[in-house]
């Protein structure tokens, strides 16, 4: 059953295709039809010529006038009649294809022969090498084609043309191509690159570059970043990193490409050519930092730092700069014929300014190293060395060093180099005289020991005595405070004598002055109140007459008041009383007011008994105490008066 499943299927596709060739074949054979498919195209080679003996040309191989052979036009996809089967072959070719980032380089295998000395052909009008005839009648020539075919699809010849697919050239970032070409003119004596020309586009046309006089060999151009579409038969193409300038560098350029320039170093400056920019030789502008797409066979830049540099003289110890890798520790003999070693570090500056002339002078950094540094610091210290022993030299390091820091940038700038320090580093002296100023010092040392344990032991002394002493001195102490004391007192009765004299001099002199002043002040005084007083007494007399007058007129009226009621009254009391009556009482009232005494205080008798002398006594002794506590409080009575 599988079996004639099979066959059916065999039968349903085969009998159609059998049924088309056939047709091709009968559609050939009858009226010579080709059909050409649309992605491919007819390569035609004609068997023979029908009418005439036409042959090809001798050292030809593609026919482009009917002659027998392989012909130059081809056949494009479609129809075409008259091409019998016995006079034509037919074979059906796929387009040449270019993809994308390549290109296509062209070999031609039939045209005129190359001119002499030349290895690419130049470019003639044929469509991108898809019209043979084209390309054979206008002069192509045989062999590697300075064309290339970009990406696309092309109908080519390959009876006439050999297509080889390549890269195309990609310069990355930071990189530049040097070109060196295997066409054109020879290069110029004395020349070592070709000179720059216009307008074929990065090396891209080349029948432009060799048109315009491009020379053949390694180009002053290069290539920037990019892909290019570069005939590798024409140029190789050299990839190179971008010369980089780091901050704190300049570049001084030196080309080997240019017209020879003038020198403008003047006529002070001596070892070398200092040109302008785009000359042959030292370029007096270095380039400042950054990246730029230099082609080193052509130019060299020599980095110099513009920062300060650091050089050091010493083992093992070398800095980031690498220019004093080769430099070592300095080994120098003193006067007394002792060797030693000495590190060094120089501090040298160079101006911008003046890096081309130091490159000018030396061709690099470390020429200037090697040959005026190293010799300069080297020798100088070796000759300093030799006027002074070991131990003059270390104990006089400072001085050392600023006088070698004097001398070594005065030398220095005869080279346009600035010496900014010289520092002296670590001072190695021989084992032999270190050990035996190790063993001065210990002696030294312990000599300072014992003179200081003998110091305590006098300290000791000295305090034992000064305690003994110490002890008595209490006593000494007290009579010498008495005594001092006693001085004192004595200095300060004779100042308390002097200044009470002189404080009696100046009270005297104050109370004269004030007495004099008091006189004056009281002789105003009293002129003032006798004047006042005679005003006063003026006016007091006229006042007093005024009121005696008032007084005793008055008085007078008074007088005569009172008299004329005590005269009323006395008649009125004779009257009551009677004469004799009222006279009595008159008499004891004045008595009483007189307190006259009509009976003695003490009665002395002379009877016996109580009342006797004895008691008398005692009367007369208590009369008089009383008398005296009466007069007391009689005084004491005035004297509250007085107050």
């Amino acid at each position: 059953m599988e079996k004639t499943s099979t066959l059916m299927w065999a039968l349903l596709i085969g009998v159609p295709v059998l049924c088309l060739v056939l047709y091709k074949v009968i559609l050939r054979i009858c009226f010579g039809v080709v059909i050409v498919p649309e992605d491919r195209i007819g390569l035609v080679t004609k068997k023979f010529v029908l009418l005439g003996k036409q042959e090809l040309p001798e050292g030809r191989i593609v026919a482009t006038n009917g002659e027998a052979g392989f012909q130059g036009q081809t056949l494009a996809p479609g129809i075409y009649f008259w091409k019998w089967i016995w006079q034509y072959s037919i074979t059906f070719q796929p387009f040449t294809i270019i993809p994308t980032g390549k290109i296509g380089l062209v070999l031609a295998k039939d045209g005129t022969e190359l001119e002499t000395g030349k290895i690419l052909a130049r470019k003639v009008p044929c469509d991108s090498y898809q019209d043979a005839v084209s390309f054979l009648q206008n002069g192509g020539r045989k062999g590697r084609q300075t064309g290339i075919i970009t990406p696309g699809s092309y109908r080519i010849n390959t009876f006439l043309f050999d297509v080889e697919i390549t890269d195309t050239i990609t310069v990355p970032e930071n990189a530049v191509g040097i070109v060196t070409t295997m066409e054109g003119k020879a290069l110029e004596t004395g020349a070592i690159a070709g000179r720059t020309v216009e307008s074929h586009n990065n090396f891209q046309d080349v029948d432009t570059f060799l048109e315009n006089g491009g020379y053949k060999g390694l180009q002053e151009q290069v290539v920037l970043a990019g892909t290019y579409f570069i005939h590798p038969w024409f140029a190789k193409i050299e990839l190179v990193k971008m010369t980089e300038i780091a901050i704190g560098h300049v570049g001084v350029v030196i080309s080997y490409v240019g017209n020879d320039g003038i020198d403008i170093s003047g006529a002070e400056f001596k070892h070398g050519n200092i040109v302008a920019k785009g000359q042959k030789g030292v370029w007096a502008e270095p380039l400042g930092p950054g990246k730029y797409p230099i082609n080193p066979y052509t130019m060299n830049v020599e980095l110099v730092p513009t920062t300060n540099l650091v050089l050091n003289w010493a083992s093992a110890r070398s800095e980031a700069h690498q220019l004093d890798k080769n430099l070592c520790t300095i080994t120098v003999r003193s006067k007394d014929g002792f060797t030693f070693n000495l590190d060094v570090s120089q501090i040298i500056h160079i101006p911008t300014n003046e890096a081309p002339k130091v490159i000018a002078r030396f061709g690099n950094m470390s020429n200037l190293v090697t040959q005026v540094l190293e010799p300069t610091i080297g020798n100088y210290f070796r000759n300093s060395a030799q006027g002074s022993d070991v131990i003059s030299f270390l104990t006089s390091r400072k001085e050392r060093q600023e006088s070698a820091k004097e001398h070594i940038g005065h030398v220095l700038e005869q080279y346009n180099v600035f010496g900014v320090d010289t520092l002296i580093g670590d001072i190695v002296p021989p084992e032999t005289l270190m050990k035996t100023l190790t063993d001065r010092k210990i002696a030294e040392e312990q000599k300072v020991t014992y003179d200081t344990e003998r110091l305590a032991q006098e300290t000791r002394q000295k305090l034992e005595k000064e305690t003994a002493i110490a002890d008595m001195q209490k006593e000494i102490v007290k009579a010498d405070q008495g005594v001092w004391i006693a001085e004192r007192l004595a200095d300060a009765s004779v100042k308390k004598a002097t200044g009470d004299a002189n404080s009696v001099r100046l009270q005297a002199n104050a109370d004269s002055d004030r007495m004099k002043l008091m006189a004056a002040g009281e002789a105003e005084k009293v002129r003032l109140l006798a004047k006042a007083e005679a005003e006063r007494t003026e006016w007091i007399a006229k006042a007093e007459a005024e009121r005696i007058a008032l007084t005793g007129k008055a008085e007078a009226e008074k007088i005569l008041a009172t008299g004329q009621a005590s005269a009323e009254s006395y008649k009125l009391a004779v009257e009551a009383m009677g004469g004799n009556n009222f006279t009595q009482l008159k008499v004891m009232e004045a008595i009483g007011a007189q307190n006259i005494r009509i009976m003695p205080d003490v009665l002395i008798g002379g009877g016996e008994g109580a009342n006797g002398p004895i008691s008398g006594l005692l009367g007369l002794r208590l009369l008089e105490d009383v008398a005296k506590k009466n007069n007391d409080k009689n005084t004491s009575n005035e004297a509250s008066e007085n107050k």
